[in-house]
């Protein structure tokens, strides 16, 4: 993924009603001098129950903020009815606009906390259904292999998966995403690998409760 560009975190903690997830993504000071990185997304998903008592989570909020040298991103959705409507906010061109969404959609940050519930078999892939970029994408998420990795919690092994994004993400990246999950039953996100303009992105996980 070519030289590692700075520091970056992923983060889950519990909140009233669900869990907030959240990604930060800063660049190292020297390269900051000339192309300063400094990305954050957050998440939060509520946990409900279905006609059945069955547990089902919907998004409930997401807000990026993007800054990669002169590029700039500030958005935000927040959604309503389960996760039925979503009004979206981009808050440096002063846009505001209002969307209804199918079933089980979610943001590009909760949507890959999703896969936790997903049977994971390398060789096959899954469907995550995505709001991004002011539309409803179905991403292909792609099981790749089983890899063993060293975490602060010690090495682990994990499944990586790829997903087929169409869309901006969580990043101005600049080629394939993979996610580290836990090869067990709680599949916890370890690991996400991405690449910037200039260099790669690991954000690790470093703490939470959930």
């Amino acid at each position: 993924l070519g030289f590692k560009a700075g520091e970056a975190t992923l983060r889950f903690e519990t909140v009233p009603g669900g869990v907030k997830i959240s990604t930060r993504a800063e660049s190292a000071p020297w390269i900051s001098i000339f192309y300063r990185v400094d990305d954050r997304a957050e998440s939060i998903i509520l946990r409900g129950t279905d006609g059945e008592g069955n547990t089902v989570w919907y998004p409930k909020s997401y807000h990026l903020k993007i800054r990669e040298g002169r590029h700039r991103r500030d958005k935000e959705v927040i959604f309503s009815e389960r996760g039925r409507h979503a009004l979206f906010i981009d808050h440096l061109k002063g846009e505001r606009k209002e969307y209804d969404l199918p079933p089980g959609t979610f943001d590009p940050l909760s949507g890959f906390f999703l896969l936790r519930g997903v049977d994971l078999v390398p060789g096959k892939s899954v469907i995550s259904r995505i709001f991004d970029s002011k539309k409803v994408w179905d991403v292909q998420v792609k099981v790749l292999r089983t890899e063993k990795i060293d975490t602060y919690m010690g090495e682990r092994r994990t499944v990586v998966v790829k997903p087929e994004l169409k869309s901006e993400g969580i990043f101005l990246r600049k080629g394939d995403v993979f996610i580290f999950l836990t090869d067990d039953d709680r599949k916890l996100p370890l690991l996400l690998k991405t690449r910037v303009l200039v260099g790669s992105v690991l954000a690790e996980l470093r703490g939470g409760r959930f």
